[in-house]
């Protein structure tokens, strides 16, 4: 039997540390991924990731993590020929990025609530960001990337009239165009010249979870959670094809210049 008295044995206490080593930079995401983005003049691909962490390759050699966010960061550009990027957050702002070096260049917290979508018209170098609070804004990217930290005013357009959190977002190169996917289950244009809302489109039966416009702004294509896909021809406001080849939810569209092919990626793990 054990003899549990004070003084009874001795009585020095050891001491242990645990200590757990690993990469001073991961490699590779530690939750999804959310959105890609392609440089093909550096061959530099860009990773959002559900870890808050942007990650970046080159030659598909892991570079740098870009580490500023603080929830999933869900969508990314790449604007000004490949030299900044712009990130939209759960962490509900929106982030200007030097790409080449990797250094947060701005942060603009707008947004109340998740910004779930960003938009590009290279034309113009304009961004537009949108969110679960419903609201869609207008940024001008030469503006963001010219703020300092004493100079850090910066004027956005709004283009307000969403009844639900918006989840998709897309713009024309020209910037004549945008389309928001929301809740609602249909699809709103806008003017982004004027801020106003245009008409609406419905058709689907979920969330409009991904949407590609046309280089002219005459059509446009949309996924959606009910696992169909439609494309539109904006000109006329209707619905001139349905197509139904996942068995899920459609996240993700990508077109020819043409229009003429889509590739399509789900929920359900398929890229079509």
């Amino acid at each position: 039997m054990a003899n549990l008295k004070p003084g009874s044995q001795n009585t020095r206490k050891k001491v242990q540390v645990s200590m757990v080593i690993c990469e001073a930079e991961e490699k590779r995401h530690r939750s999804g991924v959310n959105a890609l983005q392609l440089d093909p003049a550096l061959d530099r691909l860009y990773s959002a990731g559900r870890d808050s962490i942007i990650r970046v390759y080159e030659h598909e050699r892991f570079l740098h993590g870009m580490e500023h966010h603080t929830d999933w960061v869900n969508d990314i550009v790449l604007c000004c020929g490949g030299r900044h990027l712009i990130s939209a957050s759960s962490d509900t702002t929106v982030k200007v990025w030097n790409a080449h070096k990797g250094f947060c260049m701005s942060t603009l917290r707008t947004h109340k609530d998740y910004v779930k979508a960003l938009a590009y018209a290279k034309d113009r170098e304009q961004v537009a960001s949108a969110g679960l609070d419903k609201s869609i804004y207008l940024w001008d990217i030469n503006t963001l990337t010219a703020l300092t930290a004493s100079n850090n005013t910066v004027t956005t357009s709004s283009l307000i009239g969403s009844k639900e959190s918006i989840y998709s977002l897309a713009m024309n190169p020209s910037g004549s165009i945008i389309v928001s996917g929301s809740t609602e289950k249909a699809l709103r244009l806008w003017d982004p010249r004027t801020c106003a809302k245009l008409f609406k489109l419905k058709g689907h039966a979920d969330n409009v979870k991904a949407l590609v416009v046309s280089r002219d702004g005459t059509m446009c294509l949309s996924g959606s959670s009910d696992g169909s896909i439609k494309l539109w021809n904006l000109g006329s406001q209707r619905n001139i094809q349905t197509i139904r080849v996942h068995t899920d939810s459609v996240w993700a569209l990508l077109a020819t210049e043409t229009f003429s092919h889509v590739i399509s990626g789900g929920r359900d793990k398929k890229v079509i």
